[in-house]
């Protein structure tokens, strides 16, 4: 209107008829709460609300394009930011694999990385800290619904392994060992939820086990192991994630297993970039568990 001084002449350049421009300045006029144009003659002419409204129209129409063309590149996965939070063990084996797929294969979705221990990655993902949160429950542990409220991504099935020192008498045993044969070890315990499940299953062997030291540094509890220090039972994927020096693995009976898992929100997990880095966390989990 602005440009071309009438409703008909509007209508043509913009493609719709004369009624239709009618229509939708009227509802204009109505939602700013004040006339836009008053006829004069023939034409049309702005009042100095709508020359205020034209002032900035162009910006307007430039921020929506450039809008539209962002979230056309996020949906596209030609943009998009994905903060994912995981444990040590899994950030020193699946993370790097997955991350690595995902810049080859969309180079313009960029990840951040934060360490955090379940249950607090969890919170900081309901917290909305994060956007993925790489995180692991034992089997027939109580809490099993404790993840209900979100969208769990399984990658990986971890069985724990006992840890000894090189010249321990169980170092170079075949087949596996009742973790009833370490009771009277000196003990190096993990994280606080690993050392917590580390006491509920020597305790349903007969035995508390003697904690002599505890570190959440996985080598540093395979370098006390190597030292001749004490004995360890780790997750598998942790043992992977290091070099156990002076140290063998042992495998225990009876099995105990953590599900190690990724999680989102449910509405996080409609958007493209963290659909993307939920697949490669997912192939990243089953080529570790192809190469055991």
């Amino acid at each position: 209107m602005a440009s071309t001084g009438s409703f008909s002449a509007a209508g043509r350049e913009l493609g719709c008829t004369q009624p239709a421009v009618s229509q939708q300045m009227k509802a204009l006029e109505s939602s700013v709460g004040t006339p836009l144009l008053v006829r004069t003659g023939r034409e049309m002419r702005l009042t100095q609300a709508g020359e205020a409204l034209v002032r900035h129209a162009a910006g307007i129409i430039a921020g929506l394009t450039a809008a539209e063309e962002e979230v056309a590149a996020i949906a596209g996965l030609r943009a998009g930011r994905v903060r994912l939070v995981s444990f040590p063990s899994g950030s020193s084996t699946l993370v790097p694999t997955a991350l690595a797929a995902l810049r080859a294969a969309h180079p313009g979705t960029r990840v951040s990385l934060e360490e955090a221990e379940p249950p607090n990655s969890v919170e900081l993902l309901r917290e909305g800290d994060c956007d993925v949160a790489l995180a692991f429950r034992y089997e027939g542990a109580a809490g099993a619904e404790e993840w209900d409220d979100l969208v769990v991504r399984p990658l990986l099935t971890d069985r724990l392994v006992a840890l000894v020192p090189e010249e321990h008498r169980l170092a170079r045993t075949e087949g596996a060992v009742g973790i009833g044969e370490l009771a009277r070890e000196s003990w190096i315990a993990g994280c606080p939820r690993c050392r917590g499940q580390l006491v509920e299953v020597c305790e349903g062997a007969g035995f508390s086990p003697r904690i002599d030291f505890a570190t959440d540094d996985y080598p540093a509890v395979v370098g006390l192991v190597g030292a001749g220090l004490g004995v360890a039972v780790l997750p598998q994927l942790a043992v992977e994630s290091v070099r156990p020096r002076g140290a063998r693995t042992v495998t225990l009976e009876p099995a105990v297993r953590r599900e190690i898992v990724a999680l989102t929100l449910p509405d996080l997990a409609q958007v493209p970039a963290v659909t993307a880095t939920l697949d490669e966390l997912a192939r990243a989990g089953a080529r570790q568990s192809a190469t055991r």
